[in-house]
Protein backbone atom coordinates (compact mmCIF):
# COMPACT_ATOMS: atom_id res chain seq x y z
CA UNK A 1 0.00 0.00 0.00
CA UNK A 2 3.05 2.51 0.75
CA UNK A 3 4.20 2.11 -2.70
CA UNK A 4 0.55 2.79 -4.29
CA UNK A 5 0.94 5.67 -2.12
CA UNK A 6 4.24 6.81 -3.79
CA UNK A 7 2.32 6.28 -7.33
CA UNK A 8 -0.87 8.29 -6.21
CA UNK A 9 1.60 10.84 -5.10
CA UNK A 10 3.76 10.99 -8.13
CA UNK A 11 0.68 10.94 -9.99
CA UNK A 12 -0.84 13.81 -8.36
CA UNK A 13 2.48 16.27 -8.63
CA UNK A 14 2.34 15.28 -12.51
CA UNK A 15 -1.43 16.37 -13.22
CA UNK A 16 -0.25 19.50 -10.59
CA UNK A 17 2.39 20.51 -13.40
CA UNK A 18 -0.15 19.95 -15.66
CA UNK A 19 -3.00 22.16 -14.42
CA UNK A 20 -0.61 25.12 -13.47
CA UNK A 21 0.24 24.79 -17.17
CA UNK A 22 -3.38 25.10 -18.06
CA UNK A 23 -4.51 27.50 -15.67
CA UNK A 24 -1.16 29.91 -16.32
CA UNK A 25 -2.51 30.12 -20.02
CA UNK A 26 -6.25 30.16 -19.11
CA UNK A 27 -5.37 33.04 -16.53
CA UNK A 28 -3.87 35.20 -19.68
CA UNK A 29 -7.08 34.94 -21.44
CA UNK A 30 -9.74 35.08 -19.08
CA UNK A 31 -8.15 36.37 -15.67
CA UNK A 32 -6.36 34.98 -12.77
CA UNK A 33 -9.11 35.42 -9.74
CA UNK A 34 -11.74 34.41 -12.95
CA UNK A 35 -9.61 31.07 -13.91
CA UNK A 36 -9.55 30.29 -9.72
CA UNK A 37 -12.99 30.58 -9.78
CA UNK A 38 -13.71 28.28 -12.89
CA UNK A 39 -11.60 26.00 -11.21
CA UNK A 40 -13.52 25.63 -7.66
CA UNK A 41 -16.84 26.34 -9.74
CA UNK A 42 -15.92 23.24 -12.06
CA UNK A 43 -14.70 21.09 -9.03
CA UNK A 44 -17.69 21.55 -6.96
CA UNK A 45 -20.03 20.66 -10.00
CA UNK A 46 -17.83 17.70 -10.21
CA UNK A 47 -17.56 17.11 -6.60
CA UNK A 48 -21.41 17.13 -6.16
CA UNK A 49 -21.92 14.96 -8.69
CA UNK A 50 -19.45 11.99 -6.89
CA UNK A 51 -20.75 13.24 -3.11
CA UNK A 52 -24.36 12.62 -4.63
CA UNK A 53 -23.59 9.06 -5.74
CA UNK A 54 -20.85 7.95 -3.97
CA UNK A 55 -20.79 10.01 -0.58
CA UNK A 56 -20.81 8.88 3.01
CA UNK A 57 -23.28 11.44 4.12
CA UNK A 58 -21.85 12.94 6.70
CA UNK A 59 -21.15 16.43 4.97
CA UNK A 60 -24.10 17.42 7.72
CA UNK A 61 -21.40 17.21 10.42
CA UNK A 62 -18.66 19.81 8.74
CA UNK A 63 -19.86 22.11 11.72
CA UNK A 64 -18.46 19.80 14.54
CA UNK A 65 -14.92 19.19 12.90
CA UNK A 66 -12.55 21.77 14.83
CA UNK A 67 -12.74 24.53 12.74
CA UNK A 68 -9.48 25.18 11.97
CA UNK A 69 -9.83 22.36 9.61
CA UNK A 70 -12.43 24.06 7.74
CA UNK A 71 -9.39 26.93 6.46
CA UNK A 72 -8.50 24.00 3.46
CA UNK A 73 -10.60 25.90 1.12
CA UNK A 74 -9.45 29.38 2.17
CA UNK A 75 -5.64 28.10 1.65
CA UNK A 76 -6.55 25.95 -1.64
CA UNK A 77 -7.81 29.52 -3.34
CA UNK A 78 -4.66 30.75 -1.89
CA UNK A 79 -2.58 28.51 -3.27
CA UNK A 80 -3.94 28.20 -6.93
CA UNK A 81 -4.21 31.44 -7.71
CA UNK A 82 -0.83 32.24 -6.26
CA UNK A 83 0.09 29.41 -9.29
CA UNK A 84 -2.18 31.02 -11.98
CA UNK A 85 -0.70 34.19 -11.43
CA UNK A 86 3.05 32.96 -10.85
CA UNK A 87 3.32 30.28 -14.23
CA UNK A 88 2.78 33.18 -17.09
CA UNK A 89 5.92 34.88 -15.00
CA UNK A 90 8.49 32.23 -14.42
CA UNK A 91 7.44 29.41 -15.78
CA UNK A 92 6.07 25.55 -14.73
CA UNK A 93 9.22 24.43 -13.98
CA UNK A 94 10.17 27.00 -11.88
CA UNK A 95 6.70 27.72 -9.75
CA UNK A 96 6.72 23.63 -9.06
CA UNK A 97 10.07 23.96 -7.89
CA UNK A 98 8.91 27.31 -5.62
CA UNK A 99 6.00 25.41 -4.80
CA UNK A 100 8.04 22.25 -3.41
CA UNK A 101 10.33 24.17 -0.99
CA UNK A 102 7.24 26.37 0.24
CA UNK A 103 5.87 22.68 1.05
CA UNK A 104 8.84 21.44 2.24
CA UNK A 105 9.84 23.82 4.71
CA UNK A 106 5.91 24.16 5.91
CA UNK A 107 5.85 20.48 6.37
CA UNK A 108 9.01 20.20 8.07
CA UNK A 109 7.91 23.28 10.87
CA UNK A 110 4.33 21.52 10.98
CA UNK A 111 5.78 17.81 11.68
CA UNK A 112 8.73 19.34 14.20
CA UNK A 113 5.89 20.92 16.41
CA UNK A 114 3.39 18.33 15.93
CA UNK A 115 0.56 21.07 14.46
CA UNK A 116 -2.82 19.92 13.35
CA UNK A 117 -2.22 16.77 15.00
CA UNK A 118 0.32 15.51 12.90
CA UNK A 119 2.99 13.12 14.51
CA UNK A 120 5.87 15.24 16.16
CA UNK A 121 9.63 14.81 13.87
CA UNK A 122 12.15 16.99 14.64
CA UNK A 123 13.87 18.66 11.71
CA UNK A 124 17.37 17.67 11.69
CA UNK A 125 20.60 18.00 9.15
CA UNK A 126 19.15 15.53 6.63
CA UNK A 127 16.37 17.82 6.10
CA UNK A 128 17.41 20.89 5.81
CA UNK A 129 20.11 20.22 3.24
CA UNK A 130 17.44 19.00 1.45
CA UNK A 131 15.67 21.95 1.55
CA UNK A 132 19.03 23.51 1.11
CA UNK A 133 19.88 21.95 -2.28
CA UNK A 134 16.06 22.55 -3.54
CA UNK A 135 16.99 25.95 -3.35
CA UNK A 136 20.24 25.47 -4.84
CA UNK A 137 18.40 23.86 -7.94
CA UNK A 138 15.74 26.95 -7.67
CA UNK A 139 19.17 29.21 -8.16
CA UNK A 140 20.40 26.99 -10.89
CA UNK A 141 17.63 26.76 -13.18
CA UNK A 142 16.73 30.24 -12.96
Amino acid sequence: MRYLAYILAVLAGAALSFESAIYGQLGETIGELETSFYNFFMGSLIMGLLWLFFGKGRLSYAMEAPKWSLLGGVLGVVYLTAIVISVPYVGVGITMVTVIIGQLIMSMVIEHFGWLGIKQTRINKEKVFAVISMIIALILIN
